[in-house]
């Protein structure tokens, strides 16, 4: 899969937490989560199981960088 899109993180899926339509997906990298909220029909259209590997794609207008 080719994608324009730079802001990729490649992980595991350490949880997935299944709620009615949304289901929410937690991605591991190194040690740090993120948690991605998709719908219920795409986990199980994507076959997504925890221990598997997924890329995070990020999409965003800002990011907002902070510092102590």
């Amino acid at each position: 899969m080719k994608l324009s899109a730079r802001n990729q993180l490649s992980g595991t899926i350490v949880e997935i937490h299944r709620g009615e339509a949304i289901a929410n997906v937690v991605l591991d990298f190194a040690g740090q989560r993120l948690v991605s909220s998709i719908t219920v029909e795409a986990v199980d259209e994507m076959g997504l199981t925890e221990g598997r590997p997924a890329t995070a794609v990020v999409k965003a207008s800002d990011v907002i960088i902070a510092i102590d």
